[in-house]
């Protein structure tokens, strides 16, 4: 799952009882159509950390700048969790070997759509990133190509994390930034996913950029009740040269009706309709040729959702001292120990020393570069010029991300 609500809080003059309350009844219940590892429950310390931050918030406003308690964070960075898109790379590798742009068009929609069922038990949220940190990866597949991922924190305020994967080899490219938005609503969070995801394929130059955007994230149930994350409201994935379009709807549940996790979308050449898109992004999704009638499986989560593409990661000691994984060591641990007073005192060590370093720039005048990505044009874009012949693109993209790394291959991390 890419994202998650970020903060949260309103000014409530009531008591908000902790969510684990016996005396919550029938609304404590989880809705009956969720997983069981959809919903969360807060035991009465957690709710009670929950209500003294609320009672210091208000309806409507912006969650950048709010602490959230560390029991409700995923432990890894957005920089890390991005990856999830490039776990299937068995639906978009070959692509451009189809003659028919439309099959193009429904491989590049198969890979987006695959990267949703991914998520941690629960309503989670992954690390804020802060700025300079990044987080690089490479894969190793099975027919002995390799695909390589770089993701660094380009800005603060607004947070925007600028994310590049390449696999030359298999003539794949992806581009893009996110800049997350969050808001409280009352009993739930509201993140939206501004950014997008432009994809390449290397093989069909001619095509140009499949640009894919992303959906609006709900946090529900925050004060009381059971919290569900949703995906919600529109996005689209198009490409302009060939004229195709597929408007996505992630339909939130109502609160009598509806089901959990539901999409549905409309895929049209130029302004012809010809596929419709239906199911649930954590279980399947199917696509119904508007003129014969006839359904393919876009992506099966209950039966291919296991098969994930495992990644290559440096040994934590190996990393750099701002790099996601070492940099948040420490809060990683102690989450997965499931001490939280440890876990704050880690989350609030990096966030006091980000503030001092930004505090010591501001006052010498100075302003941060980027390491790996560079502002063109409105779009953050890899500091790398990838030569055309695969095998030197793979060997140009591993020395720009692993320069110090060897080569050879080591052991390899979900």
């Amino acid at each position: 799952m890419m994202g998650l609500f970020s903060q949260a809080g309103s000014t409530f003059g009531r008591v908000v009882k902790p969510r684990g309350s016996l005396e919550g009844g029938e609304n404590d219940k989880a809705p009956s159509d969720t997983e069981p590892d959809d919903t969360s429950i807060l035991d009465e310390n957690e709710g009670s950390i929950i209500i003294s931050l609320i009672s210091q918030l208000r309806v409507g406003m912006d969650l950048s700048r709010v602490t959230f308690p560390t029991f409700v964070l995923e432990p890894r960075s957005m920089l890390e969790r991005i990856t999830d898109f490039m776990s299937h790379p068995d639906l978009i590798f070959g692509a451009d070997t189809f003659d028919d742009p439309e099959e193009r068009f429904i491989r590049v929609l198969q890979y987006y759509l695959a990267g949703w069922h991914i998520k941690p038990k629960g309503v989670k949220k992954p690390y804020n990133p802060v700025l300079g940190e990044f987080f690089r990866c490479r894969y190793d597949y099975p027919n002995g190509t390799q695909g390589f991922y770089i993701a660094e924190q380009v800005s603060h305020h607004p947070p925007i994390s600028a994310f590049f994967y390449i696999s030359p080899a298999n003539h794949v490219s992806i581009i893009g930034e996110l800049r997350p938005k969050s808001k409280f609503l009352g009993n739930s969070v509201s993140t939206t996913m501004e950014g997008e995801n432009r994809v390449t394929l290397l093989g069909k130059p001619d095509d140009g950029e499949y640009i894919i955007t992303m959906p609006n994230m709900y946090a529900r149930g925050i004060l009381f009740g059971k919290m569900v994350l949703e995906l919600g409201d529109t996005c689209i994935a198009k490409n302009e040269k060939h004229g195709y379009y597929c408007d996505l709807e992630f339909k939130t549940k109502g609160f009598f009706s509806g089901t959990y996790n539901a999409l549905s979308g409309r895929v049209r050449k130029n302004s012809t309709e010809i596929g419709e898109v239906s199911g649930r992004w954590s279980h399947l999704m199917e696509i119904k040729n508007t003129k014969t009638g006839k359904k393919r499986v876009l992506f099966d989560a209950t039966k291919d959702g296991q098969n994930v593409s495992p990644k290559w990661v440096p040994p934590e000691e190996d990393q750099e001292a701002n790099e996601s994984r070492r940099l948040w060591q420490d809060l990683t641990e102690a989450i997965m120990l499931k001490d939280m007073e440890r876990a704050t005192e880690a989350k609030s060590s990096v966030e006091d020393a980000q503030r001092e370093q930004r505090r010591k720039m501001e006052e010498s005048g100075q302003k941060h570069v980027s390491r790996f990505f560079e502002l063109s044009k409105g779009r953050w874009l890899p500091k790398l010029q990838v030569p055309n012949e695969h095998q030197e693109a793979t060997k140009a993209v591993q020395e720009w991300i692993f320069p110090s790394t060897p080569s050879s291959s080591s052991e390899l991390v979900s």
